[in-house]
């Protein structure tokens, strides 16, 4: 039984292809982090069906919701509030979460936090990093997102940078499709990378005019195509370790320069990682040497933080709820919602 001063937030996350709950104790303690993925599934169709990820939600929710509880040894009568991200996400995907958080909170008679996924992860790096406080700089890299966040405090967001096209997870899957690695396409193009020269091939770092923190990635997928497209002609064998390490140095480049930059320029001496491009060990170890060279220190999750799960909605949504965020029952799923603006 938890003592009444704690703040037991359960939080729900569907935002894509993971169904979880958690239970988070006064917002940086995960006393249960349950994640059922459906990754085999959609690797059957080299990438997320929306369709069948809905369908997967509803069958799990009530599961891993009972499992979350039951893990972290409290009842429904124990938690504080309901946390639910509610965008950005699949629509349908996100319609799950949100309703049956909504159905719980009614019928436990429980505040309901509604949550942005990217504040989720972003909100990661404070489960394991116990020091870590606002302000800092925070770069989130996923498959549908590349950001350059200002976090200046619990909740209060500035993106000073984003991606112009492609995110840089999205330019991964399609890269790693091109040279038949197959879906998810980030851990197998890390490991790959790992046998390979990342100078092999100079692939090009876009830079947008006027915007020295925003990122493009469409420049360096067509590279990469255009690269193989050439080689297939011309019948050259390609090295495809050298060609991905090659491909992963270019996005990795992209991301630490600007993210470092915009910490110098801000004045900020903390830079997090955030999102599920962060468990890629280059972009780990890239910002690593490079924070430490300019005297920035470096924070990141543990790799199961860094993809979608429900452990970093509950943090986010106990600094929501201590702030005295609480939605209505009318709270309905915004696929496109936005951070910070």
């Amino acid at each position: 039984m938890a003592e009444q001063k704690d703040v037991l937030i359960l939080a729900i996350e569907s935002s894509c292809d993971e169904t979880a709950a958690s239970v988070v104790r006064n917002g940086r303690e995960v006393l249960s982090n349950i994640i059922s993925s459906q990754i085999d599934l959609h690797t059957l169709y080299g990438g997320v069906v929306p369709e069948i990820a809905s369908r997967k939600h509803m069958e799990q929710v009530n599961q891993v919701t009972e499992e979350a509880l039951k893990t972290a040894g409290v009842t429904i009568n124990d938690i504080t509030a309901i946390a639910v991200t509610y965008g950005p996400g699949l629509v349908g995907a996100l319609l799950v979460g949100v309703s049956f958080a909504k159905s719980l909170a009614f019928a436990a008679g429980k505040p309901l936090v509604g949550v942005h996924h990217i504040e989720g992860h972003i909100s990661a790096n404070y489960i394991e990093n116990l020091d870590l406080e606002p302000p800092f700089t925070c770069l989130v890299v996923s498959g549908g997102h590349t950001n350059l966040v200002l976090v200046e405090d619990y909740g209060a967001y500035k993106i000073i940078g984003r991606t112009r096209d492609d995110a840089a997870g999205e330019a991964f899957d399609k890269v790693a499709r091109a040279v038949g690695l197959g879906y998810p396409g980030g851990p197998k193009i890390d490991k790959l990378a790992k046998e390979g020269n990342k100078n092999a091939i100079d692939f090009p770092r876009a830079k947008v005019e006027g915007s020295p923190y925003d990122f493009s990635f469409s420049g360096i997928k067509s590279a990469v195509l255009n690269y193989i497209n050439h080689c297939e002609m011309k019948n050259i064998e390609i090295n495809r370790a050298d060609l991905v390490a090659s491909f992963q140095n270019a996005v990795v480049d992209a991301l630490v320069s600007r993210a470092v930059m915009a910490a110098k320029e801000h004045g900020l001496k903390k830079l997090a990682l955030a999102g599920g491009v962060a468990a890629n060990s280059a972009l780990k170890a890239a910002l690593e040497e490079e924070c430490a060279r300019n005297g920035i220190k470096f924070y990141h999750p543990s790799p199961i933080f860094c993809t979608d799960n429900a452990a970093m909605i509950g943090v986010a949504g106990y600094y929501e709820y201590m702030a005295g965020v609480r939605s209505g029952w009318d709270l309905n799923a915004v696929p496109n919602l936005k951070l910070g603006d």
